[in-house]
């Protein structure tokens, strides 16, 4: 199955350059659909004209953020390992609200990139 998700240029990039293998979301009704195997098509914000295909290798969840973040090294997420990992999580809330964490619940969308095109 293919799904359709957007990202900020800088994830985006990292993702692109295959420094990040690992995506960050809510757990949300959307997520929820997500297997092994399936394919995610990212677009990059805000013009959405630069497309980015990679494959879910794993899926991962957690309750928070913060746990998700810990249990993994910072290389996973694009970042060099010395990256502050609390500083990480403050990003993440910029994002999405900590009354949705708690509603959902977080996932950690392990991926390997398979092509890019403009």
């Amino acid at each position: 199955m293919k799904h359709q998700m957007k990202l900020n240029e800088s994830p985006f990039c990292r993702i692109k350059s295959g420094r990040k293998i690992i995506e960050i979301r809510l757990f949300d009704e959307k997520r929820r659909g997500l297997n092994l195997g399936d394919v995610i098509e990212f677009s990059k914000l805000p013009e959405l004209d630069e497309k980015l295909e990679v494959k879910v290798t794993g899926l991962v969840r957690y309750q928070t953020f913060a746990e998700l973040v810990s249990d993994f090294p910072m290389s996973s997420f694009g970042y060099p390992k010395y990256y502050d990992k609390a500083g990480f999580v403050d990003q993440i809330y910029e994002i999405y609200t900590k009354e949705d964490e708690q509603k959902y619940g977080v996932i950690g969308i392990k991926i390997k990139n398979i092509n890019s095109s403009v």
